[in-house]
């Protein structure tokens, strides 16, 4: 009887353990970047049992001046698991590489291919590590500020790899080249980035590349195929919202459809986490069911 009683407890520690979710961080040597970068994966509960079980995946992209960890520093684990409990999400993992202040695109002359890297060294890597489904289907990708600038222009320059984007108070910037070399010229820290990133004076050829207003309209037909979701406080100190108001008012007029909402609140994370849930239950209702 002992014995018996000895195994069904441990039945149903093993039971439990492969229920737990859990937070896998480690790190990748990149040959594109030439240096180590840093990256997180939320595996969902039952990740661990013994299946062959695949999942959709979500990249979340953070913002400038935070890492890897900031989705679930701010709390969106907690979140993420009151969803699941709460049956209101499906499991998929969700994926956040360190961008560094890289703005999630190859700097202007190559110098840092931080999109090369995430195309072609990073996803690879993470969809080869992990049971993830690579079809476009099961694939989406997010962000938070500078993280929401990248969504937008990956989902948008390559339409093909995304079947959803989302974001919240993305950087998106309306000016034209002209408008930002004359703000380039007052030096300071947020400057000096986006120089690095886009050149000073902004390479025109580069910035053009990567704008998401223009890749809109250069890829339109292909990205009407892409579900589309985002946000922005109203009180936003960079004035995120009236970017984000001109790029849904862009996207209406080349026919693709898009949730876009301005909400009470400001450029912080306790706007970021109120908002979090609307964007993952939106990711779960386009992700196919997990095999």
């Amino acid at each position: 009887m002992r014995f018996l009683r000895i195994l069904l407890l441990l039945s149903l520690f093993s039971a439990t353990a492969f229920a737990q979710s859990r937070i896998d961080c480690n790190a990748l040597d990149s040959h594109i970047l030439k240096e180590t970068i840093r990256y997180c994966v939320m595996l969902p509960a039952g990740y661990d049992a013994p299946t062959a079980k695949s999942y959709p995946v979500l990249y979340f992209l953070h913002g400038l001046g935070e890492n890897e960890q900031a989705l679930f520093k701010m709390g969106g684990w907690d979140l993420v698991e009151d969803l699941r409990r709460q049956h209101k999400i499906t499991d998929f993992l969700i994926v956040t590489p360190d961008g560094e202040a890289s703005f999630y695109v190859n700097s202007v002359k190559g110098k840092v291919r931080y999109s090369d890297f995430f195309l072609y060294e990073f996803m690879p890597f993470i969809e080869g590590k992990y049971r993830i489904r690579r079809e476009r289907t099961s694939r989406a990708v997010s962000g938070i500020s500078m993280g929401g600038y990248g969504a937008f222009r990956f989902a948008f320059a390559y339409p093909e790899q995304f079947s959803a984007v989302s974001a919240e108070s993305a950087a998106l910037i309306a000016a034209s080249p002209d408008d930002l070399n004359a703000m380039l010229r007052s030096d300071t820290p947020m400057n000096q980035i986006l120089g690095s990133v886009f050149g000073n004076p902004i390479d025109i050829g580069h910035w053009q590349q990567n704008d998401v207003f223009a890749l809109a309209r250069k890829n339109r037909t292909a990205i009407r195929r892409v579900a589309i979701n985002f946000n922005c406080g109203r009180d936003d100190q960079f004035k995120f919202e009236v970017s984000g108001e001109a790029l849904h008012r862009e996207l209406d007029s080349l026919g693709i459809k898009n949730q876009f909402h301005i909400y009470p609140g400001d450029h912080s994370a306790p706007y970021f986490l109120a908002h979090l849930a609307e964007l993952m239950e939106f990711h779960s209702q386009h992700f196919p069911t997990t095999k």
